[in-house]
């Protein structure tokens, strides 16, 4: 990190902070601090719900995923645009008119209170354990700079979450993610233009994507349907758009941001640009790493991209073994690239056949070299989130080392802030509020959401420290998040369309869920992106074994 860097990192966080400070004023009721007044345009709304969503992990791990993957893991957000659409019909003028303040406010009028209580656990778990994941995703940044330890980066990250969250609630969350967006958006194009430039003045980017089809890293599309294969068109339209329905749908996280809006029409454009612009986000991302990973074709890479786990390799037995074969192969690889650039300008098939063969081998050898690199440090090594972070710090020049840093800091304040203000809004409203301290001022309610903001924001904090061990972020936020967004889908399937189902067959049906996608998890090799699934048709199917012909018991 250079000076420049510095200014543009440095300045950046203290405008966001300084702006979530700004945009606090007149939060001074419940309704304020927690809906933001209603009075959110549908823009704020449609890039808070995009921010909330696309935190650091997104950044960090993605453009990685890509890199080591290949582009497949689009796939996954295939669903998301139908699950937008059903949900604008079906959630956002439902939850507007029944006037609460979360999701789960809803199923006690549709339900009982049993039925609300369990969801608003199910879903303090289910975030509370996915809020230390998105804060961990900074720690990376500094431990791949700076070598911090990741429990300063995260103690920094969630204070400056903290100040402005606890101070202006939803409403500086909402605008201060709109200059968030804007700033990642901006680091996302420079990045993007940076990697093409820095490529060999004789590779053109028709060259580049040539190349990183061959490798298969522009496989984007997979049409075999297969239960235990994790990205597939058919895993991405049906078991993402049970996801999509859940986070969208169910998550206080998300239901907050549509909430805010001035009216029902306003809330349903936040979704529909989302709809429209998510996919095609994500593909620019992954796109990014497949880039990059043309770009190590003619620039050598790390062996290993955790930097410490590279010291520890060096200083282990059958390190010098190991290296040889990754300098063979990568030397090989990159006499391979260039002659099948010139033997697909030249139109040769044969030639190009040939360089094609020896392209693959060569990758397969050092990808073998990389994996037996990383068993000597660790059995399980992965340092999928560090690859597109080493790219930046070491290739990308003053400036645009800063602004990039800037987008992934961005983007986990503004995923962290909307997850730490939507628990804080659920644990006063759902459960102290309703079950501990009944009949209390606004006033009291308000300080109450400022405590338990500040108590969410350092929960995060404790948290982060398990990030380190959950391998590729993107992929162990989304997980976490499966084992428990197939129960609250359910159980709010069973609310809108199922009215005589009642609140006991609601209730049980999410137990029977959680049994059912515990059970998945630990005994099959399902794909996580099923678990949604198995949770709603779990939840349907005993709700309306147990049904009693009303809607309340």
């Amino acid at each position: 990190m250079r000076v420049l860097d510095w200014v543009v990192l440095v300045g950046s966080l203290i405008f966001i902070v300084t702006y979530g400070l700004y945009k606090s004023r007149g939060a001074n009721t419940v309704n304020r601090y927690l809906l933001a007044g209603k009075t959110m345009p549908w823009y704020a709304m449609a890039l808070s719900i995009m921010a909330t969503q696309a935190g650091a992990v997104t950044f960090i791990s993605t453009t990685g995923q890509s890199y080591v993957d290949g582009m497949r893991f689009v796939q996954f957000y295939f669903g998301l645009p139908i699950a937008m659409v059903i949900l604008s019909a079906t959630a956002v003028p439902i939850f507007h008119r029944a006037g609460v303040y979360t999701a789960y406010e809803y199923l006690e009028k549709r339900f009982d209170s049993k039925t609300r209580a369990l969801a608003s656990v199910i879903f303090l778990i289910e975030r509370g354990v996915s809020v230390g994941v998105s804060l961990y995703a900074p720690a990376i940044v500094l431990a791949v700079i700076f070598g911090w330890p990741d429990q300063v980066t995260t103690l920094i990250i969630g204070i400056l979450v903290i100040v402005y969250t606890v101070a202006g609630g939803i409403q500086a969350v909402t605008w201060t993610d709109v200059q968030q967006m804007l700033i990642i958006f901006s680091g996302l194009l420079v990045a993007m233009v940076m990697v093409i430039v820095m490529l060999p003045p004789d590779v053109s980017l028709l060259d580049a994507v040539y190349l990183a089809g061959k490798a298969g890293k522009l496989n984007a599309v997979d049409l075999k349907f297969d239960v235990n294969s994790r990205y597939n068109v058919w895993s991405g339209l049906i078991g993402g758009m049970f996801l999509a329905l859940a986070y969208f749908g169910c998550d206080q996280s998300q239901v907050q941001r549509y909430l805010t809006g001035k009216s029902i029409a306003q809330s349903k454009l936040s979704l529909l640009f989302n709809a429209m612009a998510k996919v095609p986000m994500q593909f620019f991302i992954l796109f990014v790493g497949a880039m990059v990973f043309v770009f190590y074709i003619f620039e050598r890479p790390p062996l290993l991209f955790e930097r410490p786990a590279m010291q520890r390799l060096e200083a282990a037995g059958g390190y010098l073994q190991v290296k040889t074969r990754y300098d063979r192969a990568f030397e090989a690889r990159r006499e391979a690239a260039g002659s099948l650039i010139a033997a697909h300008r030249a139109g040769d098939p044969q030639k190009q056949g040939q360089s094609i063969d020896g392209y693959r081998a060569a990758q397969k050898d050092l990808d073998t070299a990389r994996r037996e690199a990383g068993a000597l440090v660790d059995k399980g090594f992965n340092d999928t989130n560090y690859i597109f972070l080493s790219f930046v710090t070491k290739y990308l020049p003053a400036g645009v080392v800063g602004l990039i840093i800037a987008v992934i800091f961005a983007a986990a304040m503004s995923a962290i802030s909307g997850e730490v203000n939507s628990l804080a809004t659920v644990s006063v409203i759902d459960i102290y509020k309703r079950h501990l301290y009944r009949g209390g001022t606004d006033g009291h309610y308000l300080l109450a959401s400022r405590v338990a903001t500040a108590f969410w924001g350092l929960y995060a904090v404790m948290f982060a420290q398990f990030g380190k061990n959950l391998g590729s972020l993107i992929e162990a936020v989304n997980r976490l998040g499966s084992l428990f967004y197939g129960s609250l889908l359910g159980v709010f399937t069973l609310a809108f369309f199922f009215p005589s189902v009642g609140g006991t067959g609601a209730f049980l049906g999410m137990i029977a869920a959680e049994a059912a996608i515990f059970a998945a998890y630990f005994f099959t090799g399902i794909s996580f992106l099923w678990y949604n699934v198995i949770g709603c048709l779990m939840v349907v199917g005993t709700g309306l074994l147990f049904r009693r012909g009303s809607a309340q018991d």
